[in-house]
């Protein structure tokens, strides 16, 4: 069998992206003019036109749908490996390169953009002090929302919502937003819980951006008063905000300006549990003490959701979280998955000079 002059072409061309790849990363400023607030807004809202209305995630669909046509690629041509192995391999390594270089055209350049902290001119660093004394404020604010919402100080509390009034609703936080800050205007809508939520769960995963078909999957397995935040989350990486600290720091800023009482409690107890856990890095001591200071209802809805997870540990979330790892540090987030929690100083930086 002739070898295929694309398929030699397309393999040849995956090395071609990783040096462009690395070239462009050092030019994010042509990134974000360019690309995230130029063509990526547009390149965006058509899949969400096109399958946000759909009541269940069509991007679920693609992921057996892909595995149905590999396993049966690889049945057709396993005897091929023998006798016509190069011809195979560029087949593998022209699909490879395809997949790679749409999925940065239409989602993946957005981790080589400006990070957001120097587009709100906000430090990366701060003091343990800093820390401390934004964490107390933090604690402060979540036990006056607590007990502004009703409830006794050892209630745990769970949102009078389903998810899908959760979901719908997760928009108006960055429609509070956009007021300020014009990049955050979302439309049209596309948060859906995942239909492999189970699989998600045992992969120890919230949520997650399927860019292909635009739409911001939530796992509808976790705790009501998580949805918020994650869908938030979800909908941050949507706008083009790929980097994970700077996805979890506009969710919070998302769920805190929402006009509803509720999914602003999920929003403040989401960023303490950051800084207190930060705390607790930097200075036992100082961490025991202020966790006294938290309303039990509260310190139950942490544990509540640590043992849900624990529940669920197995050596394929240890696996994923590694394949997960590393393709962060693939992207442009050399803190892998510790720049989650990087967050902390975007929280910091932010706050230091506004209210809660």
């Amino acid at each position: 069998m002739k070898r295929s002059r694309s398929d030699l072409l397309l393999t040849l061309f995956l090395p071609v992206q990783f040096l462009l790849l690395w070239w462009i990363r050092h030019y994010p400023e042509w990134i974000e003019s360019w690309y995230s607030t130029g063509v990526y807004p547009y390149i965006s809202v058509l899949p969400r036109y096109l399958f946000g209305w759909i009541p269940f995630s069509v991007g679920d669909i693609f992921y057996p749908l892909i595995g149905i046509i590999a396993l049966r690629w690889v049945y057709k041509n396993f005897r091929r490996l023998r006798y016509d192995t190069l011809n195979v391999l560029f087949r593998i390594g022209a699909a490879t390169s395809v997949i790679y270089f749409v999925f940065h055209i239409i989602w993946g350049l957005n981790y080589y953009r400006v990070p957001l902290n120097e587009k709100l001119d906000l430090d990366r660093d701060y003091t343990t002090a800093e820390l401390i004394d934004l964490t107390k404020r933090f604690i402060q604010k979540s036990n006056e929302v607590h007990v502004a919402l009703g409830y006794a100080d050892t209630a745990k509390i769970d949102l009078p919502y389903s998810n899908r009034e959760i979901m719908d609703s997760a928009v108006l936080g960055y429609d509070q937003l956009k007021e300020q800050y014009p990049n955050l205007s979302y439309a049209p809508i596309s948060v859906k819980q995942s239909g492999w939520s189970l699989g998600l769960t045992y992969m120890g995963y919230s949520g997650y951006y399927n860019p292909f078909s635009g739409e911001a999957q939530v796992n509808r397995l976790i705790k009501s008063y998580r949805f918020p935040v994650v869908s938030s989350h979800e909908i941050a990486h949507q706008l083009g905000y790929a980097a994970e600290n700077e996805a979890n720091f506009l969710a919070t800023l998302a769920t805190i300006h929402h006009p509803d009482p509720y999914v602003q409690y999920t929003g403040y107890i989401f960023a303490l549990r950051y800084l207190v856990n930060e705390v607790a890095r930097r200075d036992l001591d100082t961490y025991r003490e202020l966790v006294e200071e938290i309303h039990p209802g509260i310190l139950k809805g942490y544990r509540e959701m640590r043992e849900f997870w624990e529940s669920y540990e197995n050596p394929l979330e240890d696996i994923s979280k590694a394949f997960w790892n590393q393709f962060l540090k693939a992207n442009n987030q050399d803190r892998g998955i510790m720049s989650y929690s990087y967050m902390v100083a975007l929280v910091i930086n932010y706050f230091e000079d506004r209210p809660l």
